[in-house]
């Protein structure tokens, strides 16, 4: 009999959004990773992201890869505790 073990981690982060919360971002060097969520809200991780290096109106580049930001979404983990506000 084969045993398969499943561990699931909960996260809690912000989605950016704006060219503020982007700039913020970059301005910390918070890592920043990108994900897709589909019509039914099904999370893909896409890449894993990094350092915020250029923010334009269609796309961020991440780590040195161009995203498109009406396609993707950009999120940061909150340290708990903190307010996502």
């Amino acid at each position: 009999m084969k045993i398969v073990e499943v561990i699931v981690v909960k996260r809690t982060y912000k989605i950016l959004k704006t060219d503020m919360e982007l700039f913020g971002a970059a301005l910390v060097q918070a890592h920043v990773y990108v994900v897709s969520v589909d019509e039914e809200l099904r999370v893909t991780f896409e890449d894993y992201g990094g350092i915020v290096e250029e923010i334009k109106p269609e796309s961020v580049k991440i780590a040195g890869k161009i995203f498109m930001r009406n396609q993707l979404e950009f999120r940061v983990d909150l340290i708990a505790g903190e307010n996502p506000e």
